[in-house]
């Protein structure tokens, strides 16, 4: 069986646990040591218990506990070649031993999970998403994705579970009050999905056979929950598709722990 919860998603800070049967794993630690703590213990995980920490790519949202969980659990920090330089200096002291190193597409094992990273589109140093296996099922994690590609759909294909990233509203980025670069660079091909374009995704996938989706990485400023449910509601519905008959469709909050599925 496999267990996942977001503890956190969206654009203030990003962390998920997923676990096998003996294997518990964090992935992103982009929040204070303190609350990812307090967030594992309201599931009834104990932190002292992860195996490892796994990061996607340097941007604080996702490494601002990293340092500070590995140096107080021992834990390992898994991240690509580009993402250990870019972050070492930001997380602080961490111990040789728990720096590893992998490269896209080179499944590895922790404990009883094999993982497989894939590159992703972002403005980052050789970012990634994970795809996770264990007892027969795919759980993918895939944020800060800019735009979708055949090679990030055939990763997602045949996942059990996607938490995807669907970032902001174009129409509230729009008119919002980020600076103009800032609003150029969310919009572009290395910045965040928008709804529709999560919504287009899922609605593939789903006809692939794709059951469980959460939708995550929210801004704060430029979406909503309910605003990204609908959207990709109505693209479903485009479709002949409908959430919570054809397939289920959850919202990751940024301030507040998901519920646990279990697949």
């Amino acid at each position: 069986m496999i267990k996942f919860c977001s503890l956190y998603s969206g654009s203030s800070g990003n962390s998920l646990f997923i676990s096998s049967d003996n294997t518990r794993l964090l992935v992103e630690a982009g929040l204070s040591g303190k609350k990812i703590i307090e967030a594992l213990c309201s599931i009834g995980e104990k932190p002292s218990e992860i195996n490892a920490i796994l990061v996607s790519h340097e941007h604080i949202d996702h490494i601002k506990g990293a340092g500070i969980l590995s140096r107080r659990f021992n834990l390992p920090i898994y991240a690509s070649e580009g993402t250990w330089r870019a972050m070492e200096r930001m997380i602080g002291p961490v111990l040789e031993s728990n720096k590893v190193i992998f490269s896209s597409y080179r499944p590895f094992q922790i404990g009883d999970i094999t993982v497989t990273p894939f590159p992703i589109p972002h403005d980052a140093n050789e970012p990634v998403g994970y795809s996770f296996y264990a007892s027969g099922k795919k759980v993918t994690i895939a944020t800060d994705i800019g735009h979708i590609s055949m090679d990030l759909l055939n990763n997602f294909t045949d996942s059990d579970l996607l938490l995807l990233e669907s970032n902001h509203d174009v129409e509230m980025l729009k008119i919002g009050p980020y600076p103009w670069p800032l609003k150029k660079r969310i919009a572009s091909e290395h910045g965040h999905l928008s709804n529709d374009a999560a919504g287009e995704v899922v609605a593939y996938l789903a006809q692939k056979g794709t059951k469980n989706f959460i939708l995550g990485h929210l801004s704060k400023e430029n979406n909503f929950p309910e605003l990204a449910y609908q959207t990709v509601c109505n693209v479903l519905y485009e479709k002949c598709l409908q959430a919570g008959a054809d397939i289920a469709v959850d919202v990751a909050l940024r301030d507040h722990v998901g519920r646990v599925i279990e697949l």
